[in-house]
């Protein structure tokens, strides 16, 4: 299997997922779990490989998954020009403990 499940059903997942993207974009960083900040992840460096482009299509694609225009012109102006030169490799896990209530491991996803 390519992906979790999450323990959510098809719609549920895509709308927290696209969630979080979004506010890694908006905010550079989130705290979440493991899990969820390794499914985020990949999109996101998807969505920037894609936003290098900086092309019409690329454009229209990401205003198709996220859900605030603002973010897709920053995540275009600022965040794909930093990475001009970098291959890959745009985001950071950092693991920063449990969680108190059902002990999930929490992780700060950051871009670079």
């Amino acid at each position: 299997m390519g992906y979790q499940r999450l323990g959510l059903n098809t719609g549920h997942r895509k709308a927290l997922l696209r969630n979080l993207v979004t506010s890694l974009f908006r905010d550079e960083r989130i705290n979440t779990t493991e899990t969820r900040a390794k499914e985020v992840k990949s999109i996101a460096e998807r969505l920037v490989t894609k936003a290098k482009q900086n092309d019409l299509a690329a454009r229209r694609q990401a205003l198709a998954y996220l859900y605030e225009e603002e973010v897709v012109r920053k995540l275009f102006d600022k965040i794909a020009p930093k990475y001009a030169g970098r291959a890959g490799g745009y985001t950071r896990i950092v693991k920063v403990g449990y969680r108190r209530g059902d002990a999930a491991r929490m992780v700060v996803l950051e871009l670079i």
